[in-house]
């Protein structure tokens, strides 16, 4: 996976909504951040399936740094 896809990547996780981070499971998690990365930047069988890997590997962490948006959001309930 070439930097510019990683870094468009962690872009999404960045912007996308935490709690739509938080709700979604993770085959919908998965699929949602390759169909967005898609979008912006299409990618070959490979690079989709490299993605793919790359993102279940980071589920957790996704998971944790939509958290910690969201527990430190200053708009937090």
């Amino acid at each position: 996976m070439n930097i510019s896809i990683l870094r468009q990547l962690w872009s999404l996780v960045e912007t996308t909504q935490p709690s739509t981070l938080l709700n979604l499971d993770d085959e919908s998690l998965v699929e949602r951040l390759i169909g967005q990365l898609t979008a912006e930047h299409p990618l070959c069988l490979q690079e989709a399936q490299t993605v793919d890997v790359y993102i279940r590997s980071r589920t957790p962490l996704i998971r944790e740094l939509a958290q910690h948006r969201l527990q430190f959001s200053p708009y937090a309930v």
